[in-house]
This record gives C-alpha cells, sequence and structure tokens, in this order.
C-alpha cells in the first residue's frame, strides 16, 4: 500500500520518469518516510506504555537487588525501554551512582540506552526484518553487558567526581498511574519523542535517498566493501566524532547496504555514532574525569568494531 502510494507520488503526479536517479531517489524517500513515520508512532506508543511500569526510582531499586553479573545484564536491558537518547541516560546514570550500585552496572546502562532503543529497533525491523533487528539488539545488550563488567573490574570508581557520591536524590514514593494516565503518558511521550526525531528522521532519509539514487555502487565498494580489510575500523573512527541518533541513521545505513555496503560494516558505522556521540561525552565529564571518559570511549570502540567484523562474517 505505501510503495503504492510512493510510486503514484513520484511517477504518476509528480509525472517523473521511472529508472530516472530522480525517480529513483525520490520513491525511496518518499516509500520510508511514509514507513519509518508510521512504524514509529505505534512502536513508541506501545514502548512508552511499557516503559511507564518502569519509572526511574522502581528501576534504582530493582537494580540494587542484584549481584554484579545479573546487574549488568539487567542494566542493559533497562537500557532498551529508558532513556531514549544517551544525553537524557546520564541524569540516570547519576542517579543509580548515587544509590550505591556498582559503576560497571551504571555503565551497562549507559552504553544500552542509547545503542538499544525503540526507535532503532522498530526501524531496523522495518527496514530489514526482525532477523536484523533481533541479532542488532542482543549484540547491544551484550555490548553493554561485557562493556560494564570490564568497567566494573578495573575498580575505577575513584574516576567519578565526587560531587556525584554526595548527591542525595532522595526517596520517593511510587504511585501506580491508572491505564488512562498510563495511555496518556505514552501519546505525549510519542508526541515528544516524535517532536526531537522527526527531523534527524527527513535528513537521514533525504541522505539515504541521495545515495541510493545518486552515488555508484562502486564507489561504496571500493571504499567500503568486503574488498577494504579495515573499512569497520575506518567506518567507526569516522562515526564517533559524529552526532545523530538511530532514527536519522539507519536510512543511510539502508541505502548504503543497498549499494553493497556489508551489514556489519554499516552497524558498527551507526552504533559508533549513538553509543558514544560527542554531546554523551561532553555531559558525561561533568560526572566522571576524562581518563574515565577516554577508558569508556575506548572499550566500546573496541567493541563495535569486534561486532562489526563479526557480523560481517555471520551475515
Amino acid at each position: 500500500m505505501l510503495k503504492y502510494l510512493a510510486d503514484s507520488l513520484v511517477y504518476t503526479l509528480m509525472g517523473i520518469q521511472p529508472g530516472t536517479m530522480l525517480g529513483e531517489a525520490l520513491d525511496f524517500f518518499f516509500y520510508d518516510a511514509m514507513k519509518v513515520f508510521l512504524l514509529l508512532v505505534v512502536i513508541i506508543f506501545g514502548v512508552a506504555v511499557i516503559r511507564s511500569f518502569f519509572p526511574p526510582e522502581k528501576s534504582r531499586k530493582l537494580l540494587g537487588n542484584r549481584r554484579e553479573y545479573a546487574g549488568n545484564f539487567l542494566a542493559a536491558c533497562l537500557g532498551i525501554v529508558t532513556p531514549f537518547c544517551s544525553c537524557s541516560a546520564v541524569p540516570m546514570f547519576i542517579g543509580f551512582v548515587e544509590a550505591g550500585l556498582p559503576l560497571g552496572v551504571t555503565f551497562s546502562f549507559l552504553i544500552s540506552s542509547p545503542t538499544v532503543n525503540e526507535v532503532a529497533l522498530v526501524m531496523l525491523w522495518g527496514l530489514f526484518g526482525w532477523k536484523i533487528a533481533f541479532i542488532y539488539t542482543a549484540t547491544g545488550v551484550t555490548l553493554a553487558f561485557f562493556g560494564g563488567i570490564i568497567i566494573g573490574k578495573l575498580k575505577l570508581e575513584h574516576l567519578v567526581e565526587d560531587y556525584v557520591y554526595q548527591i542525595k536524590m532522595g526517596e520517593s514514593e511510587t504511585v501506580v498511574p491508572a491505564w488512562r494516565e498510563r495511555l496518556g503518558y505514552a501519546w505525549d511521550y510519542t508526541k515528544d519523542i516524535l517532536g526531537r526525531v522527526w527531523l534527524f528522521v527527513l535528513i537521514g532519509i533525504g541522505l539515504g535517498a541521495w545515495i541510493h539514487g545518486y552515488v555508484p555502487m562502486e564507489f561504496v565498494l571500493k571504499y567500503a566493501g568486503p574488498g577494504n580489510p579495515f573499512a569497520v575500523i575506518v567506518a567507526v573512527l569516522i562515526g564517533i566524532p559524529l552526532y545523530s541518533n538511530a532514527a536519522g541513521t539507519i536510512p543511510i545505513v539502508q541505502a548504503l547496504v543497498e549499494k553493497g555496503l556489508p551489514m556489519g560494516t554499516a552497524l558498527a558505522f551507526m552504533m559508533s555514532i549513538v553509543a558514544i556521540s560527542t554531546p554523551e561525552m561532553i555531559i558525561l565529564r561533568k560526572v566522571i574525569k576524562l581518563k574515565l571518559i577516554a577508558i569508556f570511549t575506548g572499550i566500546v570502540a573496541v567493541a563495535i568494531i569486534i561486532i562489526g567484523y563479526l557480523f560481517n562474517v555471520i551475515l
């Protein structure tokens, strides 16, 4: 249905000839835009309802009762249904540290929250199918789990700014909302997320459409194809200083994959952007010292590179 609407808009209403570069680019843009925004509304609303059962205070209590390894795994899983981006995850990171959770557990959450979120999951599912979405989710949780464990084993608590341990957030009474309130929250949350990501989505789809219609396949394969053994490393190094969210990056990944870029290289590029973004590092500097930021960035970057190569072998 959506493909029919996109084809009708581009080739019938706009009168562009099928098979032309402009036609292919515009058809890609309109089809992906309709599909992505439809998926976003439906899935974000559903995830927001689930999220209403996990307020920050409840999450802290839930993690506080777990041993280190179980806590790492649970924190990584909670990251999927908690703050949307890395910047909003930092206040919860402070709350976890203040509540006495092991530093490694808090970093498992900090890695997972921006890397594996509902927007990335639904877009990957819609564009590449459930298997890729599942592998991406499992990989992100695994990355967060082992990344948190490594940081925990290094005993780096002294690299957290002293004032963080002195913050007293206090205990707040958990109020169980009625279903009407949950649904109202879910709708407001959906509008808030769409309001924050729609421009990233359109820019990403626009770039993806341009790549799809105008970038020669030979160009992509020459510099980032399977023939270049350093393609994954280059993709991660390019992605680290960039800033976007998964919503804006996945359409670009889709276009690159269609041009022949290996899936592992494409996902490594995406994960490096969303997991260790520049704004996140700036905000983190307010709560942890530069040495810990460097260690955190290095561990995650190496893990993403390994995951990229592993994906290329598997897929």
